[in-house]
């Protein structure tokens, strides 16, 4: 837990002043005041994270983690376990679609086994963090133990930590793990206060008869292993999933390095209302990629106040909803850093107020 509270510690509040500054800085340029919406708003927020005036947003990383879950020998998904792997294996030949979006945008991802069931080859872009070959089955028992969960945050601080060392502007979170929807939904419901059949949703494509089963397992794992809304660890261990406390150990590292941090969908989703609770002033440092199909990620994205910037329907994962969103940050970045001002484009101004 030393590691965890050192960069816990280490995680400070935002620059609010210079996002006032940069906000009056946009109000010069050749435009309405405002009129540019949104982009506006991820500027001044790029800054206050950054505390620079100009940001840079050219090194982009998604970190993708992967693991194994327990509860998916109970059929809550539409696909076999062994997806997992084999989807890592894609990730690294390239062929995944947050690669395809990835190499788009410009940005390199970061592939990394938290808990996959199984050995994977050696790979030089594969990073190795397995905490255990999987988590237990939730709807028998905790997932893992309180040692396991701070040892997979931690090691998602070290993933984090050693890729800043090659400069990191703008990080994106991605996940891949066959069954993990059934455990974010069991940390949603406990964290909101939401009902199980509230924050449930299909997956990757499950029948009504699996839904209806899917709700049920979680409902008997959130009754079987009490996990206490108040203390995020314990929500973690109890109903978590390794890749997802590896996610929240980039979320808290990046926080730590003032670097601002895309959520993807549902099971990053999941992962940043562990990390905001176990820091609030993290989600200061969080930009909200899209709303998911899945239902529990609006309602994970509304318990925290985060607007997301996309709806495109995408329930895929990977950080693929994080990588169209930095495309987005990096054009609201260059308007604050490329546009004429009235001023120096010799264009009269209007008469706003």
């Amino acid at each position: 837990m030393q590691k965890l509270e050192i960069i816990r510690s280490e995680i400070s509040e935002i620059n609010s002043a210079l996002g006032k500054k940069t906000q009056e800085r946009l109000d010069n340029l050749t435009k309405p005041r405002g009129s540019l919406g949104r982009l506006e708003e991820l500027a001044v927020k790029m800054t206050a994270i950054t505390g620079k005036e100009d940001p840079p947003v050219k090194k982009k990383v998604i970190f993708v983690l992967a693991g194994d879950h327990g509860v998916a020998s109970e059929g809550v998904s539409a696909y076999p376990r062994e997806v997992t792997p084999q989807m890592v294996l894609n990730f690294l030949r390239g062929g995944a679609g947050i690669n395809v979006l990835a190499r788009n945008m410009g940005g390199r991802v970061v592939i990394a086994d938290m808990g996959v069931a199984s050995d994977l080859e050696p790979h030089p872009e594969l990073v190795i963090k397995k905490v255990r070959y999987g988590t237990a089955n939730i709807t028998k028992g905790p997932a893992m133990t309180k040692e396991e969960a701070v040892i997979s945050v931690e090691r998602g601080i070290e993933i984090f930590e050693s890729e800043f060392k090659k400069g990191i502007d703008i990080a994106g979170t991605g996940d891949m793990g066959i069954g993990n929807t059934t455990p974010s939904s069991a940390i949603v419901s406990v964290m909101t206060g939401r009902s199980v059949e509230d924050v449930t949703g299909r997956g990757t494509g499950i029948d009504d008869a699996g839904l209806e089963r899917k709700i049920a397992l979680i409902k008997k794992a959130i009754e079987i292993n009490r996990p206490n809304p108040k203390d995020a660890m314990d929500v973690l261990s109890k109903v978590g999933g390794f890749e997802i406390g590896g996610l929240v150990g980039v979320i808290l590292g990046a926080a730590s390095k003032k670097v601002p941090v895309v959520i993807d969908g549902f099971i990053s989703g999941a992962a940043a209302l562990i990390a905001a609770q176990i820091e609030p002033k993290t989600k200061d440092y969080m930009i909200a990629a899209h709303s998911s199909v899945e239902k529990g990620h609006r309602a994970c994205l509304d318990y925290m106040g985060l607007r997301p910037l996309l709806d495109l329907d995408l329930r895929l994962g990977e950080g693929t909803g994080a990588a169209l969103a930095i495309n987005i940050v990096e054009g609201a970045v260059k308007i604050l850093t490329e546009m004429a001002t009235f001023q120096s484009a010799s264009v009269s101004r209007g008469n706003e107020k």
